[in-house]
């Protein structure tokens, strides 16, 4: 089998050229002119930034692909689906209003914003998953699987249970419904290291399922009754108090995620972008964003997302550590292992690889990939 072709544009901008022109560039070369747009719904799945984080994709990125689809005949909305956790993204209002006040409004983008799976998070589709271990039927966004063709635009950064969030984690995670989400997470639950609990009580502003509780000592623990595994709390930790017990739930989690993003994508168009940029340690649902672990390193497109994952993550790990990230934190961390894996050294816990790698097995893409550089 041929290696899967992901086109590539780095971030500089020479005067005369701006960034939105290089991304048409790039996705006119990569192929997105062979899908036929004409008078077709086409979902651009998109994470809007939960309010107060500021590494979120701008809206300026949105707004080039709703242009490229409407001048090839599309009909395109930007979506995502609300969240699990508390936040400003959990009803379809509150996240309308969190969309426009991140800049993600039709007047700005040119295109409508759907909250895909409804005003609480329930209206969804039953999709079987063809070749699924884990997961026979996905609950997603009925918007997402009412569109005729699917566009992943993704901010690629880290994440505290998944390693990265790229184009896999927005489509599968992102387009679960409330109870899909839930479905992916239910797996892993984590535990305190009440030694390093301060006791600040941020865990327990960030759970959205009353999980977690103080003891006579004001030492923080979990009820894994109560917990669904978001994974919010690792997060939310500014002391590395809460961490997953259990190794074997991130894959599991990933594994699923990666099922879920089969159910999206199957049977129809589908194209991916992601855009590496102001690379975060943490994903955008955190109302905070961290400095940056690595310096910009470009755009990315691609028809398979398991090749568009992959060569983002090939590529930022040949970049250099930023000095004072997070990232540098860690491996100066007395007996810090240097696993030789930007992402795996920012969260340990972690292991990529295993979405990467089922996904291939399941037929959602390929690993293999030959990288093609756009001027």
């Amino acid at each position: 089998m041929e290696p899967s072709k992901v086109y590539f544009t780095d971030m500089r901008a020479l005067p005369g050229t701006s960034l939105q022109q290089k991304l048409e560039r790039l996705m006119r070369r990569a192929g997105i002119a062979n899908i036929d747009f004409q008078d077709k719904f086409t979902a651009i799945k998109i994470h809007f930034g939960e309010p107060g984080n500021l590494s979120y994709l701008r809206p300026n990125f949105a707004k080039t692909v709703a242009d490229m689809v409407k001048s090839l005949g599309g009909k395109p909305f930007l979506t995502d689906c609300n969240t699990l956790y508390v936040g400003r993204r959990k009803n379809a209002l509150d996240h309308l209003e969190a969309a426009y006040e991140n800049g993600f409004s039709p007047f700005s983008t040119g295109c409508h914003v759907i909250i895909a799976d409804g005003l609480k998070g329930t209206d969804e589709v039953d999709v079987p998953v063809h070749g699924g271990e884990y997961i026979k039927t996905a609950h997603i966004g009925r918007a997402v699987m009412d569109a005729d063709v699917f566009i992943a635009l993704s901010h690629f950064k880290g994440h505290e249970s998944t390693g990265f969030g790229g184009a896999i984690k927005n489509i599968g995670m992102g387009c679960g419904s409330r109870a899909g989400k839930m479905d992916m997470h239910c797996a892993g639950k984590p535990d305190v290291d009440k030694s390093v609990c301060r006791s600040c009580g941020v865990c327990m502003k960030n759970c959205a399922h009353g999980a977690i509780s103080f003891d006579e000592n004001r030492k923080a623990g979990i009820d894994h009754n109560k917990c669904v595994g978001c994974g919010r709390c690792i997060g939310a930790c500014n002391f590395d108090a809460i961490y997953n017990g259990n190794n074997s739930a991130n894959d599991e989690l990933n594994c699923k995620m990666a099922e879920y993003a089969k159910a999206v994508v199957d049977g129809r168009p589908a194209f991916y972008i992601n855009i590496v940029n102001q690379v975060s340690p943490y994903c955008d649902c955190h109302g905070e964003n961290d400095t940056a672990v690595i310096p910009d390193v470009g755009m990315f497109a691609s028809f398979d997302p398991i090749a568009l994952d992959v060569a983002c993550a090939d590529a930022c790990n040949k970049m250099p550590v930023i000095p004072g990230s997070l990232l540098d934190d860690h491996m100066h961390k007395e007996g810090a292992c240097d696993h030789h894996d930007h992402f795996t050294n920012i969260s340990p816990e972690t292991n990529w690889r295993s979405c990467m790698e089922h996904g291939e097995k399941i037929g959602l893409g390929s690993q293999a990939y030959e990288l093609i550089t756009v001027k």
